[in-house]
């Protein structure tokens, strides 16, 4: 479920923890349940230091101060933390840090990975998979990648090789702020339609990072601190099927799109 604000979150949250510190070690946890795929299996860091804890798309990234780097794809239920975990029975990787506590990666589904990348690889790889970051898009970047595909709008803003960043639940709300319909053809987005698409992805990527990003009903995603976001207080549209919606009173509507549930107003996004 983690995307760009709760990785962001997740940042924000351990990068004070662990800028500049040296790794005394870096570790698989023991755990009976499904193993995460982490890459290499093993690898030397004693004595290199954190230069950098940053956010690239849906990755958590620890930058060494010899060029390499660690990333962290969290995926469905994977969490960054430096508190106590939700419990000790799903944690996976541990960053032993000199003079501080612990970084541990928990991952309770156990669908996240943990790469290592050496001195120079991470952005190479990267650039080759990986559109421009949602923060960074323009109303003609949108209307330009979005030009490139006939799939329905909200299907191809899942597409991370064209927008990086966006998962499933922000892109309804994204969709409904702009008053965009998410079943419309891609390449049938103009100008007006980018321009607002533009804006409203702006605007909620930045203030739900602003409120720590959206812990759902499941309780799956937690802070760096095993605390509760508070941005889903926040949803227009996201698991509210049957629901006025806030901004026309028509009711929101949920459909089946790539098999992801999407939702939207049936009053103020038409076609």
């Amino acid at each position: 479920m983690p995307e760009l604000p709760e990785v962001e979150t997740m940042v924000r949250g351990i990068a004070a923890h662990v800028e500049g510190r040296r790794l005394a070690g870096f570790e698989r946890c023991p755990c009976d349940y499904r193993p995460i795929r982490v890459t290499p299996e093993s690898v030397r860091v004693e004595g290199r230091r954190v230069a950098a804890a940053r956010r690239f798309a849906k990755r958590v990234v620890l930058e060494l101060d010899d060029g390499s780097a660690f990333a962290v794809e969290p995926r469905m239920t994977g969490l960054m933390l430096i508190a106590d975990p939700p419990d000790r029975e799903h944690l996976r990787v541990r960053w032993r840090l000199e003079g501080a506590e612990p970084l541990w990666f928990w991952d309770r589904r156990g669908l996240g990975t943990v790469t290592y990348y050496g001195p120079g690889e991470f952005g190479p790889a990267m650039a080759a998979r990986f559109g421009p970051d949602a923060l960074e898009m323009t109303p003609a970047l949108w209307r330009g990648r979005l030009a490139k595909t006939a799939r329905a709008v909200k299907v191809a803003m899942l597409d991370q090789s064209l927008v990086a960043g966006i998962g499933n639940m922000y892109a309804s709300e994204i969709l409904h702020a702009a008053g965009v319909d998410p079943r419309t053809p891609a390449s049938r987005i103009g100008p007006k339609r980018a321009a607002r698409i533009d804006a409203a992805s702006h605007a909620i990527l930045r203030e739900a990072i602003e409120n720590e990003g959206s812990t759902l009903s499941d309780g799956t995603y937690r802070t760096a601190l095993n605390q509760d976001g508070g941005y889903q207080n926040r949803h227009q549209v996201y698991d509210r099927e049957g629901r006025p919606c806030p901004r026309c009173g028509g009711t929101v509507r949920r459909i089946i799109q790539a098999q992801r549930s999407t939702f939207f107003c049936g009053g103020c996004q038409r076609r």
